[in-house]
């Protein structure tokens, strides 16, 4: 257990599970966008489809899309933002079978046409989880730095990714590949314990066959 366990994050309240890890994971969905968003479709299942007003969820969740952090003190405007800034989204409730309580759906649009879905749940202190990436399953916690690289399904892409890893001295501690079908997209989400150099996120995603990767730092 850290300090982070057991005083909690920094953040714009009431509700860490509700606020701070609903901002985490429309953060990480901005993050895999890699673009201003042009457009959100949220999904809330369980206890955020049941209180996500009351808790600010919305304004969480929206905030994060936004690329505001917990602890930013604009979350409570973030409706006003997403306007002045034309994102236009839409909140639904709704069940997602076998999903954590506190979960939402995301689906965006960026600017250019690019669309990414995903799928996390805030299980407690701001802490969360992704489960789903463009409906490709997941586990990503956000508790190591982690690479999420979309690729296509082909012999030896995973070895090259790995290996300019090895040649930078990066040690992976948590690794997972995900796919829909043999021989089309897939996803690699790679945890590590060392410091990285800030180009390799970009080196990787000029390899063959790569079709992004996306870095995100632990808070």
């Amino acid at each position: 257990m850290n300090v982070f366990d057991m005083i909690g994050p920094v953040m714009i309240g009431p509700s860490s599970s509700h606020t701070a890890g609903a901002a985490r994971i429309g953060y990480i969905a901005s993050m895999l966008l890699g673009e201003p968003p042009a457009r959100a479709e949220i999904l809330l299942h369980g206890s955020f489809a049941r209180t996500y007003k009351g808790h600010g969820t919305d304004k969480a969740l929206i905030a994060g899309i936004l690329g505001m952090r917990p602890d930013d003190g604009r979350i409570r405007f973030s409706p006003q933002i997403a306007a002045q800034q034309g994102l236009e989204f839409t909140l639904t409730p709704g069940e997602i079978d076998g999903a954590h309580p506190n979960t939402a759906h995301i689906t965006l649009w960026g600017k250019s046409g690019k669309q990414i879905s995903l799928q996390g749940a805030s299980i407690g202190g701001g802490s969360v989880q992704i489960t789903q990436v463009n409906g490709m399953a997941v586990q990503i916690s956000g508790q190591y730095t982690t690479f999420i690289v979309l690729h296509k399904d082909a012999p030896g892409t995973i070895a090259a990714v790995t290996e300019m890893m090895a040649q930078q001295q990066v040690n992976i501690c948590n690794f997972s590949l995900s796919r829909l079908e043999k021989g089309g997209t897939a996803c690699m989400t790679i945890e590590v314990d060392t410091q990285i150099d800030p180009g390799l996120n970009d080196a990787i995603g000029k390899l063959p066959n790569i079709i992004s990767s996306t870095v995100l730092m632990p808070d």
